[in-house]
């Protein structure tokens, strides 16, 4: 879809978004890209700024009618070109919609609008007792965002991902129409779930205006541990070993040497060990003080027996911000240490991990590549950052090109799929329906005909 927005057009969003449209020169470099700028850039017709679901509303059944591509956006955070004006039209920004409507300790609840930034909702839980599990590595994402690719982070290998923590939401859909989704009821059998169907659709489907999250008590004591092991076998061998073992650990992240190089040098500041090729980190929370020390004993005499050279422990926020800074800023490092890269984050059963990385490895060879990895030892979500570096131009596009269709159907032969939490958005498109089949995304063309006959919202996006 192709559709000029006219000047008719652009009268009509002032008018309902009045000093909050921007167009031509107006916009801003940062609305033609996200992230992963590799994926191209992409000028929207105009940016329009909502402050409200009426708003939005009124947008949408105009561009219904007019067949005006509506590209939704949050931050702009994301890692697939989710978010970008692939075929123009209008970006529309949830950025302005940022407060925190209700915080319901009673029910245990939290009511926002989708532009909250993932690292300021903790503010509004100050002295509730209650937390927000989900835990993406971007902090400067939006709580809407987050739904709309159901983002996933270190902790989801205890607490779960985004889906598992949004009770209610509203929408608005392509005709303008508002719905209203769930609430503040934990559990329902009440027909089809589309709240689960919105949830992950990466603004295909509709556009978030509100979110009704689950709160739950926050720990009162944390202590991480660094495990460093002799190889990246032995090292996410001992997961499955670590999760049976009953602690019930929060974190379980895996790294090498090579990528914890790269943030020492982004940070300027030393990891606390660099001596051994693997790690684990591991990140135990507690309701009371006196529960950690069984844990870390149990955990500490597993990991010896299991291969460990052995078990450093971070109790003070300064140790802990030398190990979490550090894993936190390991797509920042490797970004800066190249001059692009591509990504993916498959996710495949645990216990292949070593397995997948090893063939990684052997694609990095074969091709003469920089390959970097690190990810959810947990959950099996490995992060794959492939580095251009002083390649030219018509090198690394057919290099790249044959590094990524390797990886992911290597992916897909160890029963994993394309993406454990980033999403599709429009450069993961080939590799999800080589994933899933046709009959798959036949269901899901169906279901986006359901919702968007007309085609407006994010086209291009997830499916064709």
């Amino acid at each position: 879809m192709k559709t000029t927005v006219t000047a008719e057009a652009l009268a009509f969003f002032e008018s309902v978004m009045p000093g909050r449209l921007f167009s031509g020169n107006a916009i801003l470099a940062d609305y033609d890209h996200d992230e992963m700028t590799e994926y191209g850039h992409f000028m929207p017709e105009a940016v329009l700024q909502a402050e409200n679901a009426d708003e939005i509303s009124k947008v949408l059944a105009y561009c219904n009618t007019h067949r005006i591509a509506v590209t939704p956006r949050g931050a702009g955070t994301g890692l697939c070109g989710g978010c970008v004006a692939i075929h123009g039209g209008i970006v529309l920004s949830t950025e302005r919609m940022k407060r925190v409507l209700e915080v319901d300790t009673e029910n245990m609840t939290a009511t926002v609008e989708p532009g909250v930034l993932l690292m300021e909702f903790p503010n509004s839980l100050e002295g509730t007792g209650l937390f927000y599990p989900p835990d993406p590595g971007e902090k400067t994402a939006t709580m809407g965002g987050n739904a709309m690719t159901n983002a996933g982070g270190m902790r989801a290998v205890r607490y779960g991902v985004t889906r598992d923590y949004i009770l209610g939401m509203q929408v608005v859909l392509a005709d303008g129409s508002i719905l209203e989704i769930g609430g503040k009821n934990v559990k329902t059998s009440s027909g089809y779930s589309l709240l689960q169907l919105m949830i992950g659709s990466e603004g295909t489907l509709g556009i978030c205006t509100r979110l009704t999250v689950k709160l739950v008590p926050a720990p009162a004591v944390t202590c991480s541990l660094l495990i460093p092991f002799p190889d990246l076998d032995s090292c996410i061998g001992a997961v499955p070993h670590v999760l049976r073992l009953g602690v019930n650990p929060t974190a379980v992240e895996f790294m090498e040497r090579e990528v914890i190089g790269c943030a020492e040098t982004y940070l300027g500041k030393a990891f606390p060990d660099t001596a051994s090729d693997a790690y684990l980190l591991i990140r135990l929370d507690r309701t009371r003080a006196d529960e950690l020390t069984p844990a870390i004993d149990a955990l500490t005499d597993l990991l010896l027996s299991l291969g460990a050279k052995d078990v450093l422990m971070a109790d003070t926020e300064e140790r802990l911000s030398s190990l979490w800074d550090a894993r936190g800023a390991f797509l920042e490092a490797i970004k800066g240490s190249t001059s692009t890269m591509d990504e993916c984050d498959v996710v495949v059963p645990r216990k292949l991990i070593p397995l997948f990385v090893r063939k990684m490895r052997e694609i990095g060879e074969r091709e003469c590549i920089r390959i970097r990895v690190f990810g959810h030892a947990g959950d099996g979500n490995l992060h794959i950052y492939v580095c251009r570096d002083d390649l030219p131009e018509d090198e690394w596009k057919a290099k790249i090109a044959r590094v990524m269709d390797t990886l992911y159907q290597e992916a897909k032969e160890l029963g994993g799929n394309v993406s454990g939490e980033h999403g599709i958005g429009h450069a993961k498109r080939p590799y999800l329906l080589n994933s899933v089949g046709d009959r798959q995304m036949d269901l899901m063309r169906g279901i986006k005909a359901a919702f968007d006959p007309n085609g407006i919202l994010n086209p291009g996006k997830v499916i064709s």
